[in-house]
């Protein structure tokens, strides 16, 4: 079987392997379709800080189970699945006291460990998630990024009735959007740089945008919610000038949920967060359960995964994925690699 080798930044080469056999409790997937996420692109780049080369990228995939390892029950081959990308230990403190996404060894399939950039994927049956047949294998391939939105809300501690503010219009930013409103939050204002991207959110049912390279966010937000403000903004880009933006525009006594992962050591206004009394949140990955909610989602028509997907290439043309990206100027969202 074929399988894609990031060699060195900027560079993939195809690779003939033997096609794995499912050991006892493993799944054996067809793999179908591959995202590129941000934190590829970092790959791709060089500049991510955890990964070496070679690597095997793929971590947000849906696929077709091919064959079950011994001992497998509640998979079946020809279902349509994902799978949670996470290598934990078991034994550290997070992962006993059910914080095993927290693992203090954790590895990320696709980075520190090999990922589902091949034709043919083995994974423990544990992590495999099954989807219904009314989910279509490019929403599957989704629900990795979705699942991390929903765990981001979750950590809001419950948005119905309240307004959000989400910082950055990327696939993240759009999906945390989405997974606010599927929350019954009141309004979503969602921010960007780039139109193409708050063109995007607001069709997939933010209610407010703002280029905040044209309106500052104090007065945006003031004039989407009133004097009141927001009650929860997500940080969703991991820059400095946007954590700036969420903690210095934060209304007195409101939460703000760090989701975006900075590249670079950030300073913050820690006095301006006491005086405020601002709940200060970080929110890392998601587990299981946020794969499952979000499949529910999904299947239940509450988000719009579709509609984000702006290119696709085949597997062959994986590099050809990364300089679309790079000669877009920001008019993207996801990037599918089909395997089909």
């Amino acid at each position: 079987m074929l399988q894609a080798v990031m060699t060195e930044p900027r560079n993939i080469e195809f690779r003939e392997v033997s096609k794995p056999e499912p050991k006892e409790n493993q799944v054996l997937i067809r793999v179908k379709r591959i995202g590129v996420c941000g934190s590829d692109i970092h790959v791709f780049h060089g500049k991510h800080p955890y990964t070496s080369y070679p690597v095997v990228q793929g971590h947000e995939v849906s696929g077709v189970v091919a064959e079950v390892g011994p001992d497998v029950r509640g998979v079946n081959p020809g279902d349509i699945v994902t799978f949670t990308p996470q290598v934990t230990c078991g034994t550290c403190y997070p992962c006993t006291h059910g914080m095993y996404h927290l693992c203090e060894s954790l590895k990320v399939m696709g980075f520190q460990t090999d990922g589902a950039a091949q034709e043919y994927f083995a994974v423990d049956a544990e992590k495999v998630v099954r989807v219904p047949e009314s989910v279509s294998l490019d929403e599957a391939a989704m629900i990795e990024p979705a699942a991390v939105a929903v765990h981001a809300i979750e950590r809001a501690n419950d948005v119905e009735g309240k307004r959000v503010v989400v910082l950055g219009a990327g696939t993240i930013g759009n999906l945390v959007s989405q997974v606010a409103k599927a929350a019954g939050a009141t309004a979503v204002l969602i921010t960007d740089i780039v139109d193409y991207k708050l063109d995007k959110a607001k069709a997939c049912g933010s209610d407010f945008t703002v280029n905040t390279s044209v309106e500052p966010l104090g007065p945006a937000i003031e004039r989407a919610f009133g004097a009141d403000g927001a009650d929860v903004i997500l940080e969703c880009v991991g820059a400095q000038e946007t954590i700036n933006q969420a903690i210095n525009t934060a209304r007195k006594g409101s939460t703000v949920i760090m989701v975006g992962v900075a590249g670079t050591i950030t300073v913050t206004n820690f006095g301006f967060i006491q005086d405020h009394e601002l709940n200060v949140l970080g929110t890392l990955m998601y587990q299981k359960q946020h794969f499952e909610q979000a499949v529910a989602l999904v299947a239940a028509n509450k988000m719009h995964l579709k509609e984000m997907i702006t290119h696709r290439f085949p597997f062959s043309d994986y590099l050809a994925a990364y300089h679309a990206i790079e000669e877009s100027g920001g008019r993207y969202l996801k990037v599918m690699i089909d395997l089909d």
